[in-house]
C-alpha cells in the first residue's frame, strides 16, 4: 500500500492534534503536525534529509500574522528559529524550495481574495476547516494528482480575483518596461530596502545621481513614493538585488 505522508500546520493546537488524529486513522495516511511556520520548515527539511518527504502539507490560512497583498514570499532558507511566518508565506516558500509537496489550505470562512492568493503562491487547494474528513481526503487524494480543489461557492470570486492580478500585472509589467536598465537596477534596490546612500555606493554613483534615477523611476511608473515604487515592481515580478554577492556592475557602464 502506497502511503500519503501529510504534515498539518496549525498554531491551534487542539485542531492540529484532532485533525491529525482523524487523519492518522486512515490506513494509507502518515501524519505529523507543526504548530508554526519555522516548525514546519523544521519538519520538512528533516524529513526530505532522511529520504522521506511529505507529500501534502494543510496549512492554515490564519497561521501567524495573516498576509496583506503584496507581502513578499518567505524563501524556505530566509526564515529563522524563531520567526513568524505567515500562511500564505509558507505556501509560497514551500513551493520554491520543494515544489513536489502540493499545499491546500484549511479556512475558517471564503475569502476569494485570499483563496487568490493562496493559488498564486502556488497551493492546489482552498478548504473549509469544517469540512467533513471524507470531503478532505478527497481534496488530499485529488490534489496528489495535480487537481486543483475550490469550493464551488468560491470559484467565481476566485476567477474574478485572479483575473483582475493578471490585468494589474500587465499594466505593472508595462510600466517597468519602460525604465533604463539602469533605472531598473535601482529599482531593484529599493525593492530590496536600500536607501539612496547604500544604493549609491553599491552602484558606484553618486547619490545625487541615484536620487535623479529614483525620481525617475517614480515618475515613469505613475507613482509618488518608494514604497508605492516597490508594490508596482513587485506585480510586475521584479524581485531585490541580491545582497549577498559582490557588485559587478560599474557606474559607467550603465549610469
Amino acid at each position: 500500500m502506497v502511503r500519503i505522508r501529510v504534515l498539518v500546520v496549525d498554531d491551534h493546537r487542539i485542531f492540529a492534534e484532532s485533525l491529525a488524529a482523524a487523519l492518522a486513522a486512515e490506513p494509507d495516511v502518515d501524519v505529523s503536525a507543526a504548530g508554526s511556520g519555522p516548525a514546519a520548515l523544521r519538519c520538512l527539511e528533516r524529513a526530505a534529509a532522511e529520504g522521506r518527504r511529505f507529500d501534502v502539507l494543510l496549512v492554515d490560512a490564519d497561521l501567524g500574522v495573516p498576509a496583506p497583498e503584496g507581502r513578499p514570499a518567505v524563501p524556505v532558507q530566509a526564515v529563522d528559529e524563531d520567526g513568524a511566518v505567515d500562511g500564505i508565506s509558507l505556501v509560497s516558500g514551500v513551493r520554491s524550495g520543494q515544489p513536489q509537496v502540493r499545499v491546500v489550505v484549511l479556512a475558517e470562512k471564503d475569502d476569494p481574495a485570499r483563496a487568490a492568493l493562496a493559488l498564486q503562491a502556488g497551493a492546489s487547494g482552498w478548504v473549509a476547516k469544517d469540512c467533513s474528513l471524507s470531503r478532505l481526503l478527497t481534496v488530499i487524494r485529488g490534489v496528489l494528482r495535480d487537481e486543483t480543489h475550490l469550493p464551488p461557492a468560491l470559484l467565481t470570486g476566485v476567477l474574478r480575483e485572479l483575473t483582475a492580478a493578471r490585468r494589474h500585472r500587465t499594466e505593472s509589467e508595462r510600466l517597468v518596461e519602460s525604465l533604463t536598465p539602469r533605472e531598473r537596477e535601482v529599482l531593484r534596490c529599493m525593492v530590496a530596502g536600500l536607501g539612496r546612500k547604500a544604493v549609491a555606493e553599491r552602484l558606484y554613483l553618486s547619490p545625487h545621481t541615484v536620487r535623479t534615477h529614483m525620481q525617475n523611476v517614480l515618475g515613469k511608473l505613475g507613482v509618488h513614493s518608494t514604497l508605492a515604487a516597490v508594490a508596482l515592481a513587485r506585480r510586475a515580478g521584479v524581485g531585490p538585488v541580491d545582497l549577498s554577492g559582490d557588485v559587478v556592475e560599474r557606474g559607467g557602464q550603465l549610469a
